[in-house]
């Protein structure tokens, strides 16, 4: 299990432990508007995806009640996050190793990954 604070998902966010079976991630959102969680592949040199980027959003995703909005492509998967504790579980299509992904956040958002 791995936890990350606001701070280490703000902005450039963090680089995620090994992202791989099924994942139950719990996302707090201590604010009253809606904030945002995005898990995205590692981009190469230029930034861009490639053949050589991991597949990390690729998997089947069962979404909290209150989280309302899902955007996913092969590299990228992004939820809105309504105030309060939401989870999101993931059956991942792929495994993609340690530092593979990237974590960011929006609004104070806090995250632990059983």
């Amino acid at each position: 299990m791995a936890s990350y604070t606001a701070a280490q998902l703000y902005g450039k966010g963090s680089y995620s432990e090994a992202l791989n079976g099924n994942k139950t991630f719990t996302i707090t959102n201590p604010y009253d508007g809606t904030s945002y969680f995005t898990i995205e592949a590692v981009r190469n040199s230029d930034g861009f995806f490639d053949s050589t980027s991991n597949k990390v959003a690729e998997g089947t995703y069962t979404i909290g009640n209150d989280i309302k909005t899902l955007v996913t492509s092969s590299y990228i998967a992004s939820v809105t996050v309504p105030p309060g504790t939401n989870s999101m579980s993931v059956i991942f299509a792929n495994s993609t190793p340690i530092s593979g992904s990237i974590l960011r956040a929006t609004g104070g958002i806090t995250l632990i990954i059983s």
